[in-house]
């Protein structure tokens, strides 16, 4: 039974999961995705995440304390060079562990681990951010039909206002023509007038 079992031992003695874990780790950060047991992949996420969140203060104490654990000097110039610039924002969760199905040989359980700010496929189709919305219970279709009514009514204020305005132009061109029409038989009956005359 696994009473007040904190962690799993990976069934190694603890020099051996010391060095495993270093290693995966140095892995992890130089290679941004490692291919391993789903054990090993969550014990790992454990152990990386307080030196990812470590690398985010640029300190020489903070650099000392990384190197301890991960006994890498291009895996600790990789995390506070790149991939601390890259999680800065993120206020943890830096790794995804993605499970693979069951080995072939041995049927164990297999799963890849990355870190999440350097998967490019899935960041690319979250960029379109959409606008925050709020999620009730109750009220919901009464909002969406209140919206609605609204969006009608402003669209039949839209139509109407449309009509008045061609109803407007019409009555002007109507007028315009009456009074072509009025003055045309007064300047017909000037010229007989004039030609009468002459």
């Amino acid at each position: 039974m696994r009473h007040r079992k904190s962690f799993n031992h990976l069934g190694r003695t603890s020099s051996h999961r010391k060095a495993m874990l270093s290693n995966m780790a140095s892995s992890l950060i130089l290679h941004k995705r490692i291919t391993t047991t789903v054990a090993k992949a969550k014990a790992l996420r454990s152990y990386i995440e307080p030196l990812i969140t470590k690398s985010k203060e640029d300190t020489t104490h903070s650099r000392r304390v990384v190197f301890s654990y991960l006994r890498d000097k291009f895996a600790v110039t990789e995390l506070f060079r790149n991939v601390a610039s890259k999680i800065m924002d993120r206020p943890g969760g830096y790794t995804r562990v993605i499970k693979l199905g069951k080995r072939q040989g041995d049927s164990a359980e297999m799963a890849m681990i990355e870190l999440v700010d350097y998967n490019e496929l899935l960041l690319s189709e979250k960029a379109p951010k959409k606008a925050k919305s709020t999620r009730r219970r109750r009220g919901s279709s009464k909002k969406t039909a209140v919206t609605e009514t609204v969006a009608n009514a402003e669209e039949t204020k839209k139509e109407e206002s449309q009509t008045k305005e061609e109803v407007k132009t019409n009555e002007v061109a109507e007028d315009k023509a009456t009074e072509v029409e009025d003055t045309a038989p007064e300047a017909k009956a000037d010229d007989k007038e004039d030609k009468k005359e002459a």
